[in-house]
């Protein structure tokens, strides 16, 4: 068994609660169903949002799921780059798997998909 990562991002429309709660949990079921992972397989979620979302903590709907009250959570500032994407939330989900590098299927969703293109699905 190894440890990978599953990289995801999202964009939001406006810097409000409901909205950021409702992205951070589509994103996640979507990594989820994607790579058939369980809570108990995951060794923890690092989640960044941009600076220009400060109405919650994406942690809080994760918090909220069942089974998912264990699974180490930490949420960052993203890094501002000039230009950069704004109004995104990133997920770095880090689990232990018997699949392959190649296996792995990260998740762009909304305008996030421009972050990596080559790994969107339309």
């Amino acid at each position: 068994m190894s440890v990978r990562g599953i990289r995801g991002a999202i964009t939001v429309d406006t810097n409000e609660k409901e909205p950021i709660l409702k992205a951070t949990l589509e994103m996640l079921h979507a990594i989820v169903a994607d790579n058939d992972v369980q809570p108990d397989d995951i060794c923890s979620v690092f989640i960044t949002v941009t600076n220009d979302l400060d109405d919650a903590f994406p942690a809080v709907a994760i918090r909220q799921m069942s089974g998912w009250e264990l699974v180490p959570l930490m949420c960052a500032l993203e890094v501002p780059v000039k230009g950069s994407l704004a109004r995104c939330i990133r997920l770095m989900v880090t689990v232990n798997t018997d699949k392959t590098q190649a296996e792995i299927k990260h998740v762009y969703l909304g305008g996030a998909q421009v972050l990596r293109p080559d790994l969107s699905q339309s």
